[in-house]
């Protein structure tokens, strides 16, 4: 218990929630855009269900992290050259995914037939939608998981027990902390279409991050956390404007 109360373990472990928060952007978005499609009723529990199967899979990674990093260094085949291990083929393949659903749903979101709205609409299915949450999340979870690893290096540590309760207390912060901010999220994007076309497009951009990583061309995610969060920026201010132009249409 001295050991965990540390200030090196402290300074790990604030370290890592903040990483973990800022990692789990990404799952967020997912989870909030996943959401929408479903009954208004059934989305808090769609949201919950999602961020928990979350936690209690990076949890059951940390637990088998042997294996986690033995998918990094199995090698499956070479493509010209390229050496693809499972973990390339797993991003390659999530990546994929992202763009595929994020390219249907912009669709669904322009055709003005199929929309949420519109009068006879059927909704999402929750068993599909949480299947789909969980696809995505063994993804990011993996990633989650080595990058958990790597910061928090067990050979630093006298305990053994030590490194992984920083890691599973890490988790289960940020789950916490992504927990209380995704219903008001997925409030806000499903109140704004035009916020709901950008958390697609950051859908699309993080596809293509993860087929990169895959294929081993790595970009920087300050780079696509800055891009995020620059787009983001400008859309809250076209919001603003147009609150203000309704605002005075209504007064005149």
């Amino acid at each position: 218990m001295h050991e965990l109360l540390a200030p090196q373990a402290l300074m790990a472990f604030a370290t890592l929630t903040a990483l973990e928060i800022v990692l789990g952007v990404d799952n967020v978005v997912f989870i909030a855009v996943l959401s929408g499609k479903l009954p208004e009723q059934k989305r808090a529990t769609a949201r919950r269900t999602g961020l928990l199967l979350a936690a209690a899979g990076r949890i059951l990674l940390l637990i088998g992290i042997t294996w986690v990093i033995s998918l990094h260094a199995t090698r499956l085949f070479s493509v010209h050259g390229l050496d693809i291990s499972i973990k390339d083929l797993i991003l390659v393949l999530g990546g994929t995914f992202l763009l595929a659903k994020g390219t249907w749903e912009i669709h669904d979101t322009l055709d003005t037939d199929r929309t949420v709205t519109a009068k006879g609409a059927k909704p999402a299915g929750f068993g599909v939608t949480i299947g789909q949450i969980v696809l995505l999340d063994l993804v990011f979870s993996i990633d989650s998981v080595l990058t958990a690893v790597g910061m928090v290096r067990p050979e630093n540590y006298e305990i053994r027990w030590v490194p992984l309760a920083i890691m599973i207390g890490s988790i289960m912060v940020a789950i916490s902390v992504m927990m209380a901010f995704a219903g008001p999220l997925g409030r806000f994007i499903q109140n704004h279409p035009t916020m709901k076309m950008l958390a697609l497009a950051f859908l699309l951009l993080i596809g293509v991050v993860l087929i990169a990583e895959g294929l081993h061309f790595h970009i920087p995610r300050g780079y696509i956390y800055f891009a995020m969060g620059f787009s983001l920026f400008v859309e809250l201010l076209n919001l603003k404007i147009i609150q203000r132009r309704r605002r005075r249409s209504t007064a005149a």
